[in-house]
């Protein structure tokens, strides 16, 4: 029988409702925690319109619980239009159809939980779709209950729109509306107006639906673009960046974000967000932080303990290299200060808007060596990690040809895209010509090599990277360490990356070589060697290897 067929009887083995054995009594689950992003459109098809839907992730979370992660997040599945793929959200508390019924979702929660696995999901306040009602009773005329509900302004004397300000997918970030014969603000689409999160009323209805999405069982949030969901009430033009070498694609590109992103006064409201999710209990908040100097940020909206516990952006995302000082120099930037309280970073490489890692980072001749050592160092970092569906099997970014994209920004952009479609592509599960993704016609492509890399073939291959992903998930999850420590001792030199990771009195080493060339070093002879990887030793390390070692 294929794994298909069978897929729903097999164990899972490691699964358990209990956290990982690594946290301590009074550790709150999330710090250290792995969590498995999953992109539903392109996980599982139960019905055959060629789109992954809820209840084929129910069927396939065997697989994730496998891992040995502690969490899954779901992309949205809100009702949408579709026009940026569910983050213009038209009911943020229904279920589209495409994806299901929320009884589909109740399913997918509770199977979750009984193996041992929480769910994230998906909000997103920065914007809505245009199709939502808020929008349609905003835009009817200028006196109704939610006039300002979203960003309105009037024109210049010019006609032209009220300030500079740029959207991500090109073009102004201004649309002119006949009903109310103003402008209104949209950081992404046209489609996805604006919100305006300094309306206290509307800092209300969002936290609603998260009460909403928490009484449901959902044990935390991925908070989508989030420094993004604030904007200058004065709407001051923003300043031209200078060039830094960068290539500019959009308009977007050609200013620094001063006063369209990134108000301070959005910190309020993520005390306000952390206080409903504390009369909840443990529940996990993650916000997604965007913009060219997101750090102050970062810190700001994870500082103390009344605000978000954690953060990430796209430093590793969209970085076109690998190096062992781009590493260094990035870790060190989300370390304390003495008297500092906030900080705990979350890492991904790879997820649904970057290109895929192993196609960013390593040549072809490298990628099997690459994807081992990517995977050492991502489960060494300090910090949660996440690990995007298919990066456990090495999935390379797909080639989409025009014709075939979906992806608007690819549309608008092209060819110079963020490349999402490609990261996109269905995952396989077996290497038929579907990938037992669906009956239907895919609403991407598969392509012939990732379906050689199919969680079947890895399966049945003990020296795979999927056998390789749960051995150092197991590794990480024994070792407190490595699991919730300290980072000390970061270093780079040349293409050798090393730092401790410390926790009590266990010190974890870790050696990563991340180019093709070898390095010799000789090591004290003390310390028990915990992973080896690529033929690492102590006494060098050859091409792309990684070493952890106990001292």
């Amino acid at each position: 029988m294929s794994l298909t067929e069978t897929e729903d009887a097999l164990p899972a083995p490691g699964a358990s409702a209990e956290p990982c054995s690594a946290p301590a009594p009074d550790m709150p689950w999330w710090k250290g925690a792995s969590i498995y992003q999953i992109y539903p459109r392109s996980f599982q098809d139960t019905n055959g319109d060629g789109v992954g839907d809820l209840a084929g992730i129910t069927r396939r979370l065997h697989h994730v619980a496998r891992l040995g992660v502690d969490a899954i997040w779901i992309s949205p599945f809100f009702t949408s239009p579709m026009r940026d793929f569910g983050y213009d959200v038209a009911d943020y508390c229904g279920i589209d159809p495409v994806f299901g019924t929320m009884a589909d979702f109740d399913a997918l929660v509770a199977h979750a939980h009984a193996l041992g696995l929480k769910v994230i999901i998906d909000q997103v306040y920065a914007h809505t779709s245009d199709q939502h009602p808020w929008f349609a009773e905003s835009r009817s005329d200028r006196g109704n209950p939610k006039a300002d509900w979203y960003v309105w302004n009037d024109p210049k004397e010019d006609g032209t729109p009220p300030c500079n300000w740029q959207s991500v997918f090109g073009g102004p970030a201004w649309t002119w509306d006949g009903r109310r014969r103003q402008y209104y603000m949209h950081t992404f689409l046209k489609e996805q107006p604006q919100l305006n999160m300094h309306n206290p009323a509307v800092q209300d209805a969002v936290l609603g639906v998260a009460r909403f999405w928490l009484e449901r069982g959902v044990d935390g949030f991925r908070l989508d673009a989030l420094n993004h969901a604030m904007h200058d009430p004065l709407l001051r033009d923003n300043p031209p960046a200078p060039a830094d070498g960068r290539l500019r694609t959009r308009p977007f590109d050609f200013q620094l974000k001063t006063y369209s992103q990134s108000h301070p006064d959005m910190v309020r409201f993520v005390e306000r967000l952390r206080a409903v999710c504390d009369e909840h209990g443990a529940v996990h908040t993650v916000a997604e932080i965007g913009g060219d100097h997101p750090q102050a940020d970062r810190r700001a909206y994870t500082e103390g303990e009344r605000r978000l516990n954690s953060a990430y952006g796209f430093d590793f995302l969209y970085a076109p290299a690998l190096t062992a000082q781009f590493v260094a120099d990035t870790l060190r930037r989300w370390e304390l200060a003495p008297g500092e309280t906030g900080g705990w970073p979350s890492w991904a490489f790879e997820n649904h808007d970057a290109p895929r890692a192993v196609s960013r980072w390593s040549a072809p001749q490298d990628q099997a060596p690459f994807e081992r050592v990517k995977m050492a160092l991502l489960m060494a970092l300090r910090g949660n990690v996440i690990l995007y569906q298919g990066e456990e099997l090495g999935l390379v970014q797909d080639e989409i040809p025009f014709e075939q994209l979906q992806d608007p920004e690819a549309i608008a952009n092209w060819p110079l895209t963020l490349s999402r479609d490609g990261a996109r592509t269905p995952l396989p599960w077996d290497d038929a010509p579907l990938g037992g993704f669906t009956g239907g016609e895919p609403w991407l492509p598969l392509s012939a090599e990732n379906l050689a890399r199919a969680v079947s073939v890895q399966e049945a291959d003990p020296a795979s990277l999927l056998h390789f992903t749960r051995k150092v998930l197991a590794l990480r999850n024994a070792s407190r360490a490595l699991h919730h420590g300290t980072l000390a001792e970061c270093t780079a030199d040349g293409a050798l990356l090393s730092f401790d990771r410390v926790e009590g009195g266990e010190r974890v080493r870790c050696l990563f070589n991340l180019s093709a060339d070898p390095i010799a070093f000789p090591l004290p002879a003390e310390g028990e060697v915990l992973l080896a990887v690529n033929g690492a030793t102590k006494a060098g390390l050859p091409a792309y290897a990684a070493l952890w070692l106990t001292i």
